[in-house]
């Protein structure tokens, strides 16, 4: 039996778990809950031009706000994240915009046979995860 001495392969857009991190920290696209929530507003905004026409403007159009809400208010706290509460209330607008959108593609889901969206809700159901965690790290360890 070989053992790999290797340091093991991470994905470049790792969350940042200690405070030395933090302050390494250039921009809102270092955190992984934004890439993931940017890359599935895009997949959303395409599945859901595959809607009737009728519903493009209606439900196809509120499934694609609310995906987008999630970057861009993870991206607003970032913003803010100088201060402690507000980051963390961002942060909390970013995953209430994310159950949103889950509500929204089960409805869709449940009325159109759209083969990307149950694939979506799952990523975004552990995207979810992530930025509950993401939140309670911030309050656990984020310094002011």
């Amino acid at each position: 039996m070989t053992t790999d001495n290797r340091k093991p392969k991470t994905d470049n857009r790792e969350q940042k778990t200690d405070n030395r991190e933090q302050t390494t920290m250039k921009s809102y696209k270092d955190l992984d809950i934004y890439n993931l929530a940017f890359a599935y507003s895009i997949e959303v905004h395409h599945a859901s031009l595959k809607m009737p026409k009728f519903e493009l403007y209606e439900q196809g159009s509120q499934v694609r706000r609310s995906s987008k809400s999630v970057k861009d208010t993870i991206v607003e706290g970032y913003g803010r994240r100088r201060y402690k509460q507000d980051f963390i209330k961002f942060l909390t607008y970013s995953h209430a915009s994310l159950l949103e959108c889950m509500g929204q593609l089960e409805t869709i889901q449940e009325l159109y046979n759209i083969a990307e969206v149950p694939e979506l809700i799952d990523k975004y159901d552990k995207l979810g995860a992530k930025i509950f965690a993401f939140i309670l790290y911030v309050e656990n360890n984020w310094k002011s």
